[in-house]
């Protein structure tokens, strides 16, 4: 048996039962660490991995345009599972590693996958200084000693047809999500740590079949962790990040689920960085128009409504045939904002059949 079939297996046993919750995210976490309110996250130590937790995800996407005006999006994911609470070394490690990468136009959408076992060097993340790698891709801290790691990074990623080297700067702090940083993401109370950097600055070069881009833009950096973040009856999500022409950001994400009503959070960032959490129902999430993608009919339209912020604007993919065609398959790409507010951002929508 190959090394890439067993690490296929870790990973989708690490998940449990793929019908409990969308790729088994609802199994129970028995033997694994939970999310509790109260508990203080803390920097830099919790850029690093949680060994005693099921999963969690370094996940960086980016908008992107050439000097003629050209949009881009671009994916970076690293995603981190368990089979057992604990970080041996070697062979015995139970930690699985998946890393994504994709870059989207108008026109076509690349992207790939990579799998590795955890405790050989492989791939995994160090804290201090930060790096983050799966074979030779990498997110690599460029930060001063005495700026946070994430404040400045350095990533490359490539697939069989693309490649991509980025530098980003961020320009604003962290964000925390939900309760400081506790993100509640089912009525039963499933929920995950989860914080951001939302303030990316960058330049970089992509190359594709079509030739070599420099481009620039903005990025965000989501990082999450938990044991069992979706309810059993969940079965997917629809989530975005957005940056408005204003220097606002919005976090938002409905779940969807068999027997209830969508769940819906969302994080308001003013340009200062400061947050304001929205609990469940005061994000309105419509879905507008579909488009057949890869045998199924998804959303690639959407009427985002917050009326604390007066916010009312509608979504649109700007390539509908993002579709990531991975072990675990979904859709995700650059959006375009328009009505109250303009922008620009990223929507990512699993679980659709």
């Amino acid at each position: 048996m190959s090394v890439r079939i067993i690490v296929l297996l870790l990973v989708m046993m690490s998940y449990g039962a793929w019908a409990q919750g969308f790729a088994g995210l609802g199994t129970d976490a028995e033997g694994f660490s939970v999310p509790e309110p109260g508990q203080e996250l803390v920097f830099p130590d919790d850029h690093g991995p949680h060994p005693d937790f099921r999963i969690e995800w370094w996940y960086l996407t980016a908008n992107l345009k050439d000097g003629k005006g050209a949009d881009f999006g671009l994916q970076w994911t690293l995603f981190r599972s368990a089979l057992r609470p604990m970080a041996d070394t070697g062979w015995t490690a139970p930690q699985s590693w998946m890393g994504h990468a994709a870059v989207t136009t108008k026109d076509r959408h690349f992207s790939t996958e990579r799998f590795a076992r955890g405790g050989i060097g492989q791939a995994g993340v160090d804290t201090a200084p930060f790096s983050a790698w799966i074979d030779d891709w990498q997110m690599k801290s460029q930060a001063a000693p005495d700026e946070d790691p994430l404040a400045s990074l350095r990533v490359f990623a490539r697939g069989q047809d693309f490649s991509y080297k980025l530098a980003l700067d961020a320009s604003g702090p962290l964000v925390l999500h939900g309760d400081n940083g506790l993100s509640v993401k089912s009525a039963s109370g499933q929920a995950s740590y989860y914080y951001s950097q939302p303030f990316y600055q960058v330049t970089g070069t992509i190359v594709l079949p079509s030739g070599r881009f420099e481009v620039s833009g903005e990025a965000w950096l989501d990082r999450e962790w938990s044991s069992q973040p979706l309810d059993p009856d969940q079965t997917g999500w629809d989530w975005l990040s957005l940056h408005f022409d204003d220097g606002a950001k919005l976090m938002g994400f409905r779940l969807r689920s068999r027997s209830a009503d969508a769940y819906t959070s969302a994080t308001w960032i003013d340009p200062d960085g400061r947050a304001t959490a929205y609990g469940d129902g005061a994000l309105k999430m419509t879905p507008g128009g579909t488009q057949k993608v890869a045998g199924r009919d998804v959303p690639v339209e959407w009427r985002l409504q917050l009326a604390e912020r007066d916010l009312d604007v509608t979504v649109e993919a700007v390539n509908p045939q993002s579709w990531m065609e991975t072990l675990v398959a979904y859709w995700e790409g650059p959006v375009r904002a328009g009505g109250s507010h303009s922008g620009r951002g990223y929507l990512e929508m699993t679980g659709y059949e």
